[in-house]
């Protein structure tokens, strides 16, 4: 590790000693400070492998993604009770700060997965959605306008803020179900979904990810698609990472991983038709007109991502 990466660890490890001291993680001046702090240490893209960090270093980092996911709970909690002040709150949700994000973000997942569907996806689950669940939102209203969206999410008070968010809008809150259930617990409901978004917070640990993947390859239907959030370099810090190779039982697609404020890492994956299929995965390539159609998608910021293409994954 050299000097600028030596120094980049010592004030994650520093800010992460700060918040963990912070009496509460909930939305304040100096809780933002430290975590604006924080993201703008992460995003620029710097090649940093975690997995070679020290155990102290691992030992950190664990800490502070479980911190930042209880604070980004709270905040979002915080602002779905502001956005349904409003009449309609769906029509205020600039007011959150990072709603930009989820634009790009949620464009950037629909553009990787048109290339690997021949027909608009009609039933779709996202698992870990939320109290404020922007990325079924934005989905629902400015990608998939027809397909109904399933939200999973473990908390029953998350669900109640997010159906509360889509009530003022009947036509959204006509395709919006929201479920309190551990995705553990899904089984035969899986294989009616074309599409399964699985949310980067969910199964923090790399082995409980793993649980989760390998349990959607079980009972997801043959051919279903998977698109879970990951992060690279920096931003591992703030986010669990994904490898490919984690996705056995499915057919890996694509992987992108951002150059730009969006942070989540994107992997696209297919369960293979045979079912749930075990050791290494192909990376498939879309058709060649598919790739010029997606010249179409501009994201504004020049060369927004880099695509790993992995010629074949280790079993």
């Amino acid at each position: 590790m050299g000097n600028e990466e030596e120094l980049l660890v010592q004030r994650i490890s520093e800010i992460c000693d700060s918040i963990s001291k912070l009496p509460s993680l909930s939305p304040s001046e100096e809780v933002d400070n430290l975590f604006t702090e924080l993201v703008h240490l992460c995003i620029p893209v710097i090649p940093l492998d975690v997995v070679k960090l020290s155990s102290d270093v691992q030992a950190m980092r664990s800490k502070l993604i479980k911190l930042c996911g209880e604070a980004e709970g709270l905040l979002e909690s915080h602002y779905s009770d502001v956005l349904t002040s409003f009449d309609n709150p769906l029509d205020h949700l600039s007011l959150f700060p990072y709603y930009s994000n989820y634009l790009k973000l949620s464009h950037l997942e629909y553009s990787l997965l048109s290339r690997y569907v021949t027909n608009p996806p009609a039933r779709v689950a996202f698992v870990g959605s939320g109290p404020l669940p922007l990325s079924s939102v934005v989905l629902a209203a400015r990608h998939m306008q027809e397909a109904e969206l399933h939200n999973y999410d473990l908390d029953a008070t998350a669900n109640a803020r997010a159906r509360r968010l889509v009530q003022g809008d009947p036509g959204m809150a006509a395709r919006m179900a929201f479920h309190t259930e551990d995705v553990l617990a899904v089984t035969h409901a899986l294989r009616g979904y074309d599409v399964v978004f699985l949310a980067a917070l969910v199964g923090i640990g790399h082995d409980d990810k793993i649980r989760v993947v390998d349990h959607l390859a079980r009972h997801m239907a043959p051919g279903a698609l998977l698109v879970a959030r990951s992060a690279d370099g920096a931003r591992a810090f703030l986010y669990p990472v994904v490898e490919p190779a984690d996705l056995k039982g499915f057919e890996v697609l694509t992987v992108h991983h951002p150059a730009d404020e969006v942070i989540n890492s994107v992997i696209v994956a297919r369960k293979p038709q045979g079912g749930h299929a075990a050791g290494a995965a192909a990376v498939a390539r879309p058709c060649k007109y598919c790739e010029m159609m997606q010249g179409f998608h501009h994201f504004g910021h020049g060369s927004m991502m880099e695509e790993v293409a992995l010629e074949e994954l280790p079993s």
